[in-house]
């Protein structure tokens, strides 16, 4: 009786959530409307997950079902201060969105190669018009019910679109600001890229708060990311979840790559009180490289998960991936990776790897790397660590005239570095790298 009142609470739940959809969905593309009913007619079918599925068995979305969201709010721009999250390699390549809206006052797209569009859905010229619906929404999971609840409230969405051989060397840096009012609020980011046939791009999708954001209260971000990268393309992919320590933050990023192109994925989460990032690429053709880097540095009582797919069909495929964690307090992390080998994709190299460093005695991490493999000729591995600093290594430093502290910080400044320096722009990695180093810093203060 008990879990048949939790179900019919948590449809409840999801039913008012696509309300608030509808209230907030003024499209005019036919097409678009009839995907957004579609995503509609399935979600009103499930529920909100819960630990009872597999695959949210390690996060409890309970917190998240005691809030009441109402539908984003257009937010006055003029006294919005972003120059703290400004890249200066994207001065005129970069699209804002405060609480899912675009915002162009704040945007900047001067800088693209012709041919090159950056924009919202709105902007997209007549030529991509007509085929941008064999794109977005394709990577739509039937059984994600956050991904069609996003998909139910369609209206503005990022579009990055790379025509065939184009090479972009500015990075394109897309920029999703929450701006918490005191009621909470969802907000739904929508990002789609499509790289044609021998296009190249390095794209920033970054999520961060206003000053105000993280006093004001609390808000949702449920965003999800199409990206389609054509064959012999290169997409270089830097994800950063930045959110309040108030939010609830839940991504879905689809990548499809075609026969011998180009994928690799720096995805760093530090923000958010839950948050929750799936990462699904799917193999369209041989010859695929994919590269899959992750850094997850939390504190407190926060939660990350981290969850992954890696669907290999096709033969000569290279895929590694390592995920780290840094977990203090008495936060959680938790990663599941899979690798899917069918019979298909012989002649695979596929690696997957967790490393856990966990810096208090309540910290917790649950890891489950997966291989699924039927194919016979291939080269896979995957493992997962979990440890604490050495106290011989703390030690040895210190031997050599540092502080405990500086000795602790030199240590996590090594292990967070392999993930880090492999950003390819500096500004960026500076600031990812302060960040970590501000954490370390609040928390040496706790401690004295």
């Amino acid at each position: 009786m008990t879990m048949e009142v939790s179900v019919k609470r948590e449809v409840s739940y999801l039913s008012a959530l696509l309300e608030q959809c509808r209230q907030d969905n003024p499209v005019e593309m036919d097409w678009l409307q009839e995907l957004s009913n579609h995503a509609r007619g399935i979600a009103q079918e499930l529920a909100i997950p819960t630990t009872k599925d597999e695959e949210w068995r390690f996060t409890d979305l309970s917190p998240l079902l005691q809030e009441t969201f109402e539908a984003a709010l257009a937010f006055d721009t003029s006294t919005l201060d972003i120059s703290p999250v400004v890249l200066p390699e994207a001065m005129n390549s970069r699209l804002v969105f405060v609480n899912g809206i675009y915002a162009p006052e704040l945007s900047s797209v001067a800088g693209l190669p012709e041919g090159v569009f950056l924009g919202n859905l709105a902007e997209l010229p007549s030529e991509y018009q007509s085929r941008i619906a064999d794109y977005l929404g394709k990577h739509q999971g039937v059984t994600d019910v956050f991904t069609l609840l996003n998909t139910a409230g369609l209206t503005d969405v990022a579009v990055i679109w790379l025509p065939r051989n184009a090479e972009v060397t500015l990075p394109i840096h897309l920029l999703f600001v929450s701006m918490a009012d005191g009621v909470p609020r969802l907000f739904q980011p929508r990002c789609l890229v499509v790289a044609e046939p021998g296009s190249q791009l390095s794209l920033v999708e970054e999520y961060c708060h206003g000053q105000e954001a993280s006093a004001q209260g609390v808000y949702l971000t449920n965003s999800v990311t199409e990206v389609w990268v054509g064959e012999n393309a290169r997409v270089t992919h830097i994800r950063v979840d930045g959110e309040s320590n108030q939010a609830f933050h839940v991504g879905k990023s689809a990548i499809a790559q075609a026969r011998n192109s180009f994928y690799s994925c720096h995805g760093i989460a530090f923000g958010g009180k839950l948050s929750r990032h799936t990462l699904e690429v799917f193999q369209m053709g041989e010859g695929t490289e994919t590269i899959l880097n992750g850094l997850t540095a939390i504190s407190e009582q926060q939660l990350a998960d981290t969850h992954s797919a890696v669907m290999l069909n096709h033969p000569n495929g290279i895929s590694n991936q390592l995920q780290k964690c840094i977990i203090d307090g008495s936060a959680h992390a938790v990663f599941n990776g899979k690798v899917s080998v069918p019979q298909a994709a012989q002649l695979t190299n596929a690696a997957q790897l967790n490393r856990n460093l966990l810096l208090s005695p309540k910290a917790r991490v649950d890891t489950k790397p997966q291989l699924e493999i039927t194919a016979d000729n291939v080269k896979c591995s995957h493992g997962a660590t979990v440890s604490q600093l050495e106290a011989d290594e703390v030690f040895y430093l210190q031997s050599r005239g540092l502080k405990e502290t500086d000795a602790r910080n030199l240590l996590i400044d090594a292990f967070v570095a392999e993930i880090l320096n492999q950003i390819p722009l500096a500004s960026l990695r500076q600031r990812l790298s302060e960040t970590v180093i501000s954490s370390k810093r609040e928390r040496n203060n706790v401690q004295q």
